[in-house]
């Protein structure tokens, strides 16, 4: 079950690949952007709950789709790309087995726990 969850996620990242295509902004961009969601991670340093819900934020898909649907009605391509990178970078995370975060542990996810086990 986990490989066909991690095969859908990676469907899902090849959409937004897709869609950042429709739109006009070079390639180099979405390199450099598909990363920028992980600096939610920096509200670890407040402590874990907050962390948990400053990662959770940036790495809900719901979220990403808002983001994109607004940037279509408003016709702004600067929205739209928000809300494409919010979603590949989601899918990308879950394909690797990345989930949203449990406010106790960093590595506590929807998923399971993430990381090297504790000895």
């Amino acid at each position: 079950m986990k490989y066909a969850l991690r095969l859908e996620e990676l469907g899902m990242f090849l959409l937004a690949v897709f869609l950042y295509s429709l739109l006009q902004y070079p390639w180099w961009l979405f390199l450099v952007l598909i990363l920028l969601p992980d600096l939610s991670m920096l509200g670890y340093l407040i402590n874990p709950e907050q962390g948990a819900v400053l990662y959770n934020l940036f790495h809900h898909k719901g979220i990403a789709i808002i983001f994109y649907l607004i940037g279509i009605y408003l016709i702004s391509a600067p929205l739209q790309l928000f809300g494409i990178i919010l979603f590949a970078h989601s899918s990308l995370d879950r394909a690797l087995g990345y989930g949203l975060k449990y406010g106790d542990s960093f590595r506590h996810t929807h998923l399971g726990m993430i990381g090297k086990k504790s000895v």
